[in-house]
């Protein structure tokens, strides 16, 4: 059975709908770029590195604001599993 992201998040997702909607779109995007890498579809078992591998090797070609985009989402997603982890752009 799949992960549920958008329960996972439901309780730190703020914001309007449209922003609601593209953190979900994200975090999916970075759901199945981590499941596919490492097997691991369910955020309880990724650690910092699966992230940055995300954030440095997956956008390592898109622009700024992509980046800036999808690190948003990956905040939302540190704060959900209560982890201290910090990214840099």
């Amino acid at each position: 059975m799949a992960f549920d992201m958008e329960l996972f998040l439901s309780g730190v997702l703020t914001g309007s709908h449209t922003t609601r909607q593209r953190h979900l779109r994200q975090a999916k995007t970075i759901q199945a770029a981590i499941a596919d890498r490492w097997q691991r579809d369910n955020p309880w078992t990724w650690q910092r590195k699966h992230l940055a591998w995300f954030l440095n090797r997956h956008l390592n070609h898109d622009t700024e604001s992509t980046r800036y985009y999808y690190l948003l989402t990956m905040q939302l997603l540190t704060y959900r599993l209560g982890k201290p982890w910090q990214f840099n752009r």
